[in-house]
């Protein structure tokens, strides 16, 4: 009987971690997707779309289709399903890994203002800067809304949902990003604050050099904590070696 794997997915260290996965013999993946995102890239193994229904939910699916181990990949703001995958390995016994790459470190140069959430971050603002390069995701613009007097470029993969501050400009776009393109972008627009998410990671880690090489102000806001109990592995290998899987 094969060894069965489900992945929370939607990072780039998912696929990764499920196309290594895939070429194990006697091994089968799942990846999970949320399915926010219309058109994700490819993934190796199975794929399921859409949500569990909560943490019972899962933990129901995880029984149904006789999961071994659940590897937790999912983005490092993705609270909701980090807090139901520990409470459904925690209802079946299945393990749990989580998967997060570590956040950014400022420097030297860097004019950093962190925030506890988007709505800190929202009130920060003022103080700051009245253009805005608001980088912190499609469903997050709410906390930022009721400001005026600001202007805010709002960047993302899909179309933002409202509300939304009066005065903005949506850019669809897809990482990795060039820090020349950071650069040029927030020049052009005459951007003087960046507000972002501690994402981690080097696909929009560009326009954090961007910013300092401008002496811009940046508010990053910070990860919401792990669930109780729960630690994370930070890359791949360590992911796989946390599996113990049987050598391939």
């Amino acid at each position: 009987m094969s060894t069965h794997v489900l992945v929370l997915g939607g990072t780039t260290e998912a696929r990764e971690l499920a196309a290594l996965l895939a070429a194990r013999p006697g091994l089968r993946v799942t990846t999970s997707l949320a399915g926010r995102v219309s058109r994700p890239g490819p993934q190796a193994g199975e794929v399921r779309t859409g949500g569990f229904g909560g943490a019972d939910g899962l933990a129901a699916w995880l029984r149904d289709h006789r999961v071994d181990a659940v590897v937790d990949a999912t983005h490092p703001f993705a609270e909701a399903i980090t807090r139901n995958a520990a409470g459904a390995a925690a209802a079946t016994g299945v393990p749990l890994v989580v998967l997060r790459r570590p956040g950014w470190r400022p420097g030297p140069a860097d004019r950093w203002h962190p925030a506890g959430s988007p709505a800190e971050a929202a009130r920060l603002l003022p103080g700051l800067g009245r253009r805005v390069f608001l980088t912190t995701g499609r469903l997050g613009l709410a906390a930022f809304a009721p400001l005026t007097g600001l202007h805010f470029l709002v960047r993302s993969v899909e179309p933002p949902e409202p509300p939304m501050p009066a005065d903005t400009r949506v850019l669809l776009a897809r990482g990795p990003f060039t820090v020349a393109g950071e650069t040029e972008l927030l020049r052009a627009h005459r951007i003087d604050v960046l507000v972002t998410k501690d994402s981690g990671g080097e696909a929009t880690a560009a326009k954090l050099t961007a910013a300092r090489e401008l002496g811009l102000p940046v508010v990053v806001v910070g990860r919401p904590p792990l669930p109780y109990g729960v630690t994370a592995v930070p890359d791949v290998p360590a992911a796989l070696a946390r599996l113990c899987l049987p050598p391939a």
